[in-house]
């Protein structure tokens, strides 16, 4: 069967984390089949890990070119696995396949995080005596489970995270084939080769999307979030919904403006909602100093510390919980809610100096998966520090996040850069006297000039421009012409 992801990419271990793919140079069942359970088990909740033989390794990086495996090899490798995957407890099958790279064949073995953990296997599955053995990852190794590890390791097997549970109120139907496959053909997988509407399925369950008996096959929550361009038709009140406060909610909680509900599958929603950022928010200064030839640029808030909040906010939050997710935009900060709050093993110190909120129990593992293959997360708890550094790297104040008692939100709080919000106290009169003069002096005489209105409004140019901004982005004035022969239209 095909892979889920680009064959290079795995290689080049840019789409997977280091420690969930393993090179062997040849078949070694003993130590291979150690791996294929203890990536089953996924202790860490990373997503599994996949174990390519035929390559050699070099330092942690695939050795190329690559060995490869002999044909007349490959038929044997997959009929011993038939007979040893039989001996793990319970019963695992993991996915395979052969693909081609510099000239030769190698075999791939994906081990996807299973549903029925915790598995065992025989700790030489060629052994005549077999005793069976719980394996785990230990950063770039697979070792045995013992006390308290292994204790944890059966514990966790009773928290199968939301996303990889099967979900009967999801049908066929809602899962979009043109979202597949745009997925397929983003991370370059060969699945897309095959991808038919009348066995749309199948590709599906290639996918790992599918759980339940032979009976009855259920879609994953998973398939939704990705795949359903109506996602609140399965999880009501997912969706996004805006609003700016061009005063801030306390000053002038009547100066606001809700925007249009954002809604589609988790990727859209993403895209989606920073496309509005990009259009409507972010803005950039940049600064010509006297005896430097360099500039200093900055912006008022980096793309990808809101970039980093968004996605945080789709991966961490609680899809059986009917809240949407909330942004507030105001002078200050932009502020995003979302329901639940942050695991209770992180701990309040963590939380309230809004540091790396690491833990081992995800909501939703196999999505940061998912959201990982199209680069929008990594997968390892990295989200928060990204935050900081890319607001540090602006001169921008740290994020500062909030929670309450029983971890039922996460509220992150994205701070203006401070230039941006000196510039906004000074010259930036946002209230509604001042839009309805600026408009009311424009109708009056269309080709009234900059200067002019900076005068009658008592604002400086910066001020005025920004204003001015806003307005055509809501679509109430347009300029026509030039700046010198050109003239105002304002919008009824």
């Amino acid at each position: 069967m095909a892979l889920p992801i680009n064959i290079e990419d795995l290689l080049h271990k840019r789409k997977v984390e280091s420690n969930r793919i393993e090179f062997k140079k040849g078949w070694n069942p003993i130590s291979i089949y150690h791996s294929i359970c203890a990536f089953a088990n996924d202790i860490d909740n990373l997503g599994g890990g996949y174990i390519i033989i035929g390559i050699e390794e070099e330092n942690g990086v695939a050795k190329r070119p690559a060995i490869g495996i002999p044909i007349e090899k490959l038929d044997g490798i997959q009929k011993d696995m038939q007979r040893f995957n039989n001996l793990i407890e319970p019963y695992y099958m993991p996915r395979t396949s052969i693909e081609e790279i510099d000239g030769v064949s190698i075999f791939v073995i994906w081990c996807y995080a299973g549903t029925n953990r915790p598995y065992a296997v025989p700790s030489d599955v060629t052994a005549k005596l077999k005793k069976a053995t719980y394996y785990v990852r230990n950063n770039s190794c697979s070792i045995e489970a013992k006390g308290e590890v292994l204790d944890e390791l059966r514990d966790l097997a009773n928290k199968t995270p939301f996303d990889e549970r099967g979900n009967e109120n999801i049908q066929l139907s809602d899962i979009s084939f043109a979202l597949v496959r745009d997925h397929l053909a983003t991370v370059g997988s060969s699945l897309l080769d095959t991808l038919n509407f009348s066995a749309f399925s199948e590709t599906l369950e290639q996918m790992e999307l599918y759980t339940g008996s032979t009976e009855k096959r259920v879609l994953k929550n998973v398939a939704a979030m990705m795949f359903c361009e109506n996602l609140d038709k399965i999880f009501p009140e997912t969706y996004v919904r805006i609003a700016q406060f061009y005063e801030g909610r306390e000053v002038a909680p009547d100066n606001f403006k809700e925007y249009p509900i954002i809604k589609g599958s988790v990727p859209q929603m993403i895209k989606k909602t920073m496309e509005f950022f990009e259009v409507n928010i972010i803005q950039e200064q940049i600064i010509k100093q006297e005896f430097d030839a360099r500039s200093i640029r900055y912006f008022n808030y980096p793309y990808q510390a809101l970039e980093e909040a968004v996605v945080n906010a789709f991966y961490h939050r609680d899809y059986s919980v009917r809240e949407p997710i909330e942004i507030v935009i105001e002078p200050q900060r932009i502020s995003i809610l979302s329901f639940a709050g942050p695991d209770r093993s992180i701990s309040d110190e963590s939380i309230k100096e809004a540091k790396s909120l690491r833990s081992r129990r995800y909501k939703n593992k196999l999505l940061g998966s998912f959201l990982k293959a199209l680069d929008l997360s990594e997968g390892w708890a990295t989200g928060i520090p990204t935050i900081q550094q890319k607001l540090q790297e602006n001169g921008s104040p740290r994020a500062t996040i909030e929670t309450d008692e029983n971890r039922t939100y996460f509220l992150i709080d994205i701070p203006c850069h401070p230039q941006f919000l000196a510039t906004h106290k000074t010259t930036h009169k946002t209230t509604l006297k001042t839009t309805h003069k600026i408009l009311s002096l424009m109708k009056e005489n269309p080709s009234i000039t900059i200067e002019e209105l900076c005068e009658k409004c008592g604002l400086t140019r910066d001020g005025l421009n920004w204003n001015i901004r806003k307005l055509k982005k809501e679509g109430l004035i347009i300029r026509v012409g030039g700046k010198k022969q050109g003239h105002w239209e304002v919008k009824e």
